[in-house]
């Protein structure tokens, strides 16, 4: 069998835009609250403990590199 070649056509972006639009209001904003509430329900303590160490670790990283401290992150220079 053969695969059967689609055609694609030029839509207009106010058409996309709006469809999208419609989109991000109907799932959107309810899908990724609710993601991240039951991910985090289904993790044990201690993977939610290795999670929260592993970004620690890398802001401090991140710090190290710019040479400076998240403690003094927010005070003018």
């Amino acid at each position: 069998m053969r695969p059967v070649p689609i055609r694609i056509r030029a839509m207009d972006p106010k058409l996309i835009s709006k469809v999208m639009r419609e989109m991000g209001r109907k799932g959107g904003k309810k899908g990724g609250k609710k993601g991240a509430k039951v991910r985090m329900e289904s993790l044990t303590p201690e993977r939610r403990s290795e999670i929260a160490r592993k970004a620690a670790r890398a802001r401090w990283a991140k710090f190290k590199k710019i040479g400076k401290s998240p403690s003094n992150m927010h005070s003018p220079n």
